[in-house]
């Protein structure tokens, strides 16, 4: 694990590099901390010197390089160290924090995919990005296995601008570790002590907490401000000086330097607030202050701007939210101050919001990802002669996370023979990888599927993956199915339909279906959500968007909140359905309709098509499917693992793959359902409900495990579905 913080000086990154470490350890990992800079002061250093599991490398005391400066490693140094120590013995994951550090770290093959890189110093607004900050971002991303965000708001910033975070960003939020029995009692004091903690810098309006003391005994408050820390920011050089003597001289103002992370917090905790009130350009910020935490963690309440993230941590109805001022700063204290209902409703909400933040929180929240990362070889296995498994076709975009999962399996050997098109490959490759493999995945039925059904051997075993697209073209009349162990449909209503129309024998097709990503979809709705209907994907016109128009006009006729946002790409984006005159009439007639119907020019939004899809579900209720037909739609399941609700149409097979409570005869109908859900107050339970079932049969770990038991044991899954006759417990 790798900081690009000196810890030495003790402010938000240092607390967190060691609180990072206090929780990889926590959660069961060999930690190997390498320091940035030589140990002056063991406020930080001691407590993780002590910890079991953690061992940290000092490249100055131990003169690892011969050009170390006086500033502390440059990251190019920091990643040459990571690099050496990886040599001598490798490391599962590299922890690392910097945006400079880890786009360095990202060139480096070795460590490449072992990244766990913890991302704050980029820019938080889509103004300041800028093309070479995008491409930056996205080497990092590329090459983590996970990226670490602080908070819901920030992985949601980065997964709009930075796609390749999709599925590889998590949330790390920041750790409060309070030493045992450190606590608060809760009392406000005849006179009230004010504590802050961390560095001193303009924006973080230290200089001007200087002055509260005698703003408040202006109002009749008896008030001492504690400030804690050591860290004076340079520039500007007059604010500098005038934070110094303000700290040294100012009335009631009780500057009592740096220490350690326990004892700040133990002197902390003998005071009556907590302050974190910041300059008005930092509410933007879409990082969350561990002070903040700590603080609330004490019992103490804090007083701190209002925002969007400190409403969604303490309530918009928090009572020590302040002003731009310190007038307002004195009003909220005050108020406290004097009503004590008020000042225990506020410790209450800061107490409640640091219990998800504690040291045992964390370490459950690494030991999850770490099941994720590193997942246990399949019973059978054995990673010393691990099963050789090929999957091959020419479009896998629909089969990655599986075949990620596959490759991340001890005991498993797989690669990749990716075709350039249906049926352009490189024959002498794909006939080498025949010859080698145990298992053989097909993904498409095509002309992939026939190569390998002519060159399978009779020890090993072929396993085709069928979708719609080519159930009805020629390749599977021309597939000789003797040699295929299992033909996989993603519903039981396109394996009948597959037996149907091949007469292939029954145990052959198997049902798997398709995956939701629970974990990653798990997310806060947004306020309104409810009122707010989302299409993934319109075209070709089978997708039927004008039906999702009426749905919209209905429901806006019975309430104007509603609203519909379709995330896709356009019609005349894909040639082949533009050009053709039956498709351009469509839609040609759907978007005019867009423009003319009043009820519906206020009420459509299009979004950008793009894997964002669960930063996009935030603000969606429901998701609508109204195609003509589908061969699973994995959209609405999406939905309702975001807790969300689906809201079908009955397609052929929707209901042996959907609830038929979700299942609507029209969409007159549909919009009549959404507006009683909503309306009478169901949405939270109905959403809840729709979670759970989904999640359980359709969930990734779910599949993922089916998958599994297929290639490794030739294991044929029992029937599943949420439809009526398809549930399984």
């Amino acid at each position: 694990m790798y900081g690009d913080v000196d810890l030495n000086i003790i402010d938000g990154s240092a607390i967190w590099a060691q609180s990072m470490a206090q929780s990889l350890a926590a959660a069961g990992c060999e930690v190997t901390v390498l320091l940035k800079a030589p140990v002056r002061t063991d406020r930080l250093t001691a407590p993780l010197d002590e910890a079991s599991g953690i061992r940290l490398v000092r490249p100055y005391e131990d003169r690892m390089l011969r050009d170390l400066g006086p500033g502390g490693l440059t990251p190019e140094q920091a990643v040459e160290l990571m690099g050496r120590l990886h040599t001598r013995k490798p490391f599962d994951l590299v922890v690392v924090r910097g945006r400079r550090l880890a786009g360095l770290a990202a060139q480096e093959t070795s460590l490449a995919g072992r990244l766990w890189t913890y991302l704050t110093d980029f820019p938080h607004g889509v103004d300041e990005l800028t093309a070479g900050t995008t491409a930056e971002l996205t080497e990092i991303a590329l090459a983590s296995r996970f990226v670490l965000c602080q908070t819901e708001e920030m992985r949601a910033f980065l997964e709009s601008t930075v796609p390749a975070a999709c599925g590889r960003a998590v949330l790390f939020p920041p750790v409060v570790v309070v030493p045992e029995g450190v606590l608060a009692d809760g009392q406000v004091h005849a006179r009230t002590r004010l504590a802050y903690t961390g560095k001193f810098a303009p924006r973080w309006n230290t200089l001007e907490m200087t002055g509260l003391p005698e703003e408040l005994a202006r109002v009749g408050v008896d008030a001492e401000l504690v400030m804690i820390g050591d860290k004076i920011h340079a520039e500007p050089a007059d604010w500098a000086k005038r934070m110094r003597k303000a700290l040294e001289s100012s009335p009631h103002v009780d500057w009592r330097g740096g220490m350690s992370r326990a004892q700040a917090l133990r002197q902390s905790a003998e005071c009556d607030f907590g302050i974190s009130w910041r300059d008005p350009d930092l509410d933007a910020s879409l990082e969350l202050s561990t002070k903040v935490l700590e603080l609330g963690a004490l019992g103490l309440p804090v007083v701190l701007n209002r925002t969007p993230m400190h409403e969604a941590l303490l309530g918009a109805d928090y009572p020590l939210f302040a002003g731009q001022d310190s007038a307002s700063v004195v009003a909220v204290i005050a108020r406290a101050y004097h009503d004590r209902a008020v000042y225990a409703e506020a410790a209450r909400r800061c107490r409640s919001a640091s219990a998800d933040h504690s040291l045992e929180r964390a370490a459950e929240r690494l030991r999850g990802y770490l099941a994720e990362a590193l997942p246990s070889a399949p019973e059978g296995t054995d990673p010393e002669r691990p099963l050789k498994v090929v999957i091959a076709g020419h479009d896998l975009k629909f089969f990655t996370r599986l075949a990620e999962y596959l490759d991340s399996l001890p005991g498993l050997d797989v690669r990749i023979d990716e075709w350039e098109g249906l049926n352009s490959h490189d024959q002498y490759r794909s006939r080498e990888l025949a010859a080698w493999a145990d298992v053989v995945i097909c993904e498409w039925c095509g002309p992939n599927a026939l190569f390998y059904a002519k060159w399978k051997r009779p020890e090993q075993r072929l396993i085709v993956r069928l979708h719609r697209f080519e159930l009805y073209a020629e390749w599977p009349r021309r597939l000789d199915v003797s040699k295929v162990d299992a033909v996989v449909c993603v519903s039981p209503h396109y394996a009948d339909l597959t037996r149907e129309l091949t007469g292939w024998p029954e145990d052959k097709v198997v049902v798997l279906p398709n995956w939701v990503d629970e974990r990653q979809l798990d997310r806060p709705k947004l306020a309104g959500a409810e009122y707010s209907l989302g299409m993934i994907g319109i075209a070709p016109s089978r997708k039927r968007l004008d039906r999702g128009l009426d749905v919209l006009s209905e429901l806006r006729g019975m309430d104007p909140r509603y609203t519909l946002s379709v995330k896709t790409k356009h019609p005349w984006d894909y040639w082949w359905i533009w050009n053709r005159p039956e498709e351009r009439a469509h839609f040609e007639k759907v978007y005019r309709r867009i423009q003319r119907e009043e009820r519906l020019a206020s009420g459509v939004v299009f979004d950008g098509f793009g894997p964002d899809v669960a930063t996009w579900l935030r603000r969606v209720g429901f998701v609508l499917s109204t195609s003509d037909d589908e061969s699973f739609h994995l959209a609405p399941a999406e939905c309702a693992a975001s807790g969300g609700i689906p809201a079908l149409l009955p397609w052929p097979g929707a209901d042996t793959i959907y609830d038929p409570r979700w299942i609507h005869e029209d969409p007159i109908t549909m919009a009549e359902a959404i507006h009683a859900t909503v309306s009478q107050g169901r949405f939270t339970v109905e959403a809840e409900r729709a979670r759970a079932e989904i999640t359980s049969v359709y969930g990734l770990g779910r599949v993922r495990a089916l998958w599994s038991d297929l290639v490794v044991h030739g294991r044929v899954p029992e029937p599943v579905g949420t439809g009526v006759d398809h549930v399984t417990t």
